[in-house]
């Protein structure tokens, strides 16, 4: 941001407008985001998605949830399947409540039902979000994502990753040069009765083989494998 002049309230002025200015370029983002997501639907169809990519999470509709909001705009949502997505509760306490507000049908379920629901053909569709994506595809994002991508491509569901294009980073080749955050063990046991003398991972994120991912819904358009080109 470059101010007009050496005044404090141009310099706040100005920063205000390039503030605004992002907000609205995140918005059209989403927005494309999900007209482009709206073409992976040909009829009404159960969606799973996991931890929140919606309208709390973003300054638009969103970026995996903004595509379930726009097909049910369009009468293609059946249901969502949500995740409860420990130990936070993102899909519990921020999905569910996204979902509620807006009238589309949801359940909410455990995280590790997901893959359960996917082999017993209760699924037609995952769709997840990315905080970073390598240039071979591999995919970091909330920890239970694999599981869920790995359920998809044992049992034929088309697994989905909805990021804006400022979620690939280019300067990486894959996966393995993403650092996975390990979070204090205190988040698991404040929600679960964890003896104090056990020992406690607590994984952030996972990261998802681009190998295994259907393809990229993106604002710039779908992208499907071969990745890395």
């Amino acid at each position: 941001v470059i101010a007009r002049s050496n005044t404090k309230d141009d310099l706040l002025e100005d920063l205000l407008g390039e503030a605004q200015k992002i907000e609205n370029e995140e918005k059209q983002r989403c927005e494309q985001i999900a007209r482009n997501g709206l073409t992976l639907f040909k009829t009404r169809s159960r969606v799973l998605t996991i931890c929140n990519t919606g309208k709390l999470a973003t300054p638009g509709i969103g970026t995996a949830l903004g595509v379930v909001y726009l097909a049910h705009e369009h009468g293609l949502i059946e249901e969502v399947f949500v995740p409860e997505t420990r130990p936070w509760l993102q899909g519990a306490r921020l999905t569910a409540f996204e979902l509620s507000k807006t009238g589309i049908p949801h359940s909410v379920i455990v995280d590790s039902a997901g893959p359960f629901l996917i082999s017993r053909g209760l699924v037609d569709l995952v769709i997840v979000g990315a905080d970073r994506i390598a240039q071979n595809g591999d995919t970091a994002n909330k920890i239970g994502t694999l599981s869920l991508a790995l359920a998809c491509k044992e049992f034929g569901v088309p697994f989905y990753v909805a990021a804006p294009m400022s979620s690939f980073d280019f300067s990486i080749e894959s996966g393995d040069e993403i650092q996975i955050e390990i979070r204090k063990p205190e988040e698991l046991k404040r929600y679960s009765q964890i003896p104090e003398s056990s020992k406690v991972i607590n994984y952030a994120f996972d990261i998802t083989p681009g190998k295994y991912i259907t393809a990229f819904i993106t604002d710039e358009g779908i992208l499907t494998p071969p990745f890395g080109k």
